[in-house]
């Protein structure tokens, strides 16, 4: 009978031991988790961090739609994919062809963000001095959100399990993607969003005001107001309230030197100027007959300006229409139009960001092509033909037509549908001539293309001969665009199951430090064992 209440005192002993000890910090488990193998093509610095792939490329790509919902994910581009050098020599001195690289998608966040479609998107300048960018994205719903993105590759997680997804693309979540919150200064839709530096927000919307927010603080600065434009006897249409007009702004352009900014906005036949020194109009600018009449619009058409852009250098800006665009010089007078043939919509327009290849501008329409036009190289239109009823100014107002150099994607590579937003990035410094280009359409496709302007070379050299020119272009324009000259490579698509409406990405260049949570999850494993397991131990 002792020795009984001696062994139930020795286990309770023993339980009680075992009860202190469950939470007990083990500093090397008995069983170290796998690890994922590590990364050939990272390098590691002299302060510990990781920097970023020498062998790829990582782009943070986000995407608006029409499901009012952001998603966010990285694509890991290979350096060779890029340059095209897939041979390696074999020990003969043979070249041998490698397997072709292929581009890694990664989700980083996908949520909804806003309560009705997302229409425009944002991103803050890059700098070396920091780690992340601001990401402003606008809606319908008259709010604009904020978040802050980390300009770091995210690492493979080395203890979390792979989530399970829908695609073949990883999860690979960024615990430096922070929201910072929304502004509430608009009181309609929110149709253009610009940072022209990393201290300064501008934002557009359809209650035809442009606000100007500090960054620091978040607190508007300034509000331009654009006025209301008068009834033109024309139904107002379903963008507009019963018994009043269209209004708003539809887009605006800042010039790079940050002194003025060109808008145009809904209802109105006419362009106006800002001077964002003393925040007030410096001017209007009506569009002329020539000028609608050149870009097919017609009798019944809105005649407003709906995107405008300017070019690197500052020495022109283009403002589309609803199916062409014009290019106006430094000193508001038209030099150059476009107007894809056959007629199709254009949904949006970029200047190449290249000082080698100055007034390239591409341009995005309805059936999938990206239309590249040189603006310092025009074709005369041909003269109309004469009759008694017809002017003899309108050959002299006639405005020349910008060389189509070349297009990229449309029917002839299978891409029928239209492209609503794109982005230009230059690769590598060491090949100024080599572009990346990532386009999202409404499909939900984002693809991405590469771009060797040295492709065209042949195609910017302009005729002497205007008589030449002149029968080229009207042969040009005779039979379609879709003679027009392909270039580009596709090297990767990524499905996003959305309606795309906007897209932006920038480059991920910042350092990424090692895991230390991951580390520090591994010392913190916590030991949940009963005493049969603590017996087997000891045997």
């Amino acid at each position: 009978m002792a020795k009984r209440k001696r062994d139930n005192a020795d286990s309770a002993g023993a339980a009680k031991g075992l009860k202190s000890r469950k939470a007990v910090v083990i500093t090397t488990p008995k069983q170290t988790p796998q690890r994922a193998a590590p990364i050939p093509a990272t390098v590691t610095a002299k302060d510990g961090s990781i920097e970023a792939s020498t062998t790829t490329t990582t782009f943070q790509i986000i995407t608006g739609s029409y499901e009012k919902v952001l998603h966010g994910f990285t694509a890991a581009i290979p350096k060779n994919l890029v340059t095209g050098s897939e041979h390696v020599s074999n020990s003969n001195g043979k070249e041998e062809e490698k397997d072709a690289p292929k581009i890694a998608f990664s989700d980083t966040f996908l949520f909804a963000a806003h309560t009705s479609s997302i229409r425009c998107l944002a991103i803050s300048p890059v700098s070396d001095d920091s780690s992340k960018v601001t990401l402003a994205t606008g809606s319908t719903d008259e709010r604009i959100n904020l978040y802050t993105l980390s300009t770091a590759p995210s690492q493979p997680s080395k203890l979390k399990p792979q989530l399970p997804s829908l695609n073949s693309a990883s999860i690979a979540e960024n615990s430096a993607n922070k929201e910072l919150g929304s502004l509430l200064h608009h009181t309609s839709s929110i149709t253009a969003l610009y940072f022209p530096t990393r201290s300064k927000l501008l934002s557009s919307a359809e209650d035809s005001t442009i606000a100007i927010t500090r960054t620091r603080d978040w607190t508007p600065l300034s509000v331009i107001k654009a006025p209301i434009p008068k009834a033109q006897g024309r139904p107002s249409g379903d963008t507009a309230a019963p018994g009043e007009v269209p209004a708003g702004i539809n887009d605006f352009a800042v010039h790079p030197s940050m002194k003025l900014m060109v808008s145009v906005g809904k209802g109105e036949k006419n362009m106006r100027l800002w001077n964002l020194v003393t925040g007030k109009k410096a001017g209007v600018l009506n569009f002329g007959r020539d000028i609608l009449s050149g870009v097919g619009e017609g009798r019944f058409g809105t005649g407003e300006g709906r995107k405008v852009v300017w070019d690197t250098a500052g020495e022109e800006f283009a403002v589309g229409f609803e199916r062409g665009a014009v290019v106006f010089g430094i000193d508001c007078k038209p030099k150059a139009k476009l107007l894809p043939a056959p007629r199709t919509k254009l949904h949006q327009m970029q200047y190449l960001p290249s000082e080698t290849y100055p007034g390239t501008l591409l341009v995005s329409t309805e059936d999938g092509r990206i239309m590249l036009y040189d603006t310092t190289s025009t074709t005369e239109a041909p003269a109309p033909p004469t009759t008694e009823t017809s002017n003899p100014k309108d050959k002299e107002e006639a405005i020349p037509s910008s060389t189509l150099m070349a297009q990229i994607g449309g029917p002839a590579a299978g891409i029928t549908t239209r492209v609503k937003d794109f982005s230009i990035h230059a690769l590598t410094p060491k090949h100024p001539s080599l572009f990346l280009i990532v386009t999202g359409s409404s499909d939900g496709t984002v693809r991405l293309w590469t771009v060797d302007m040295q492709d065209l070379a042949a195609k910017t050299t302009p005729k002497t001969d205007p008589a030449a020119a002149a029968a080229a272009a009207a042969d040009d324009e005779a039979k379609n665009d879709f003679t027009a000259k392909r270039i580009g490579k596709l090297i990767g698509t990524y499905s996003t199951g959305t309606r795309i409406t906007c897209l932006e990405s920038f480059e991920m260049t910042g350092k990424v430090v090692e895991g230390a949570e991951e580390e520090q999850a591994v010392e913190n494993i916590v030991v949940e064992s009963s005493s049969g397991s603590e017996e087997e131990d000891s045997e």
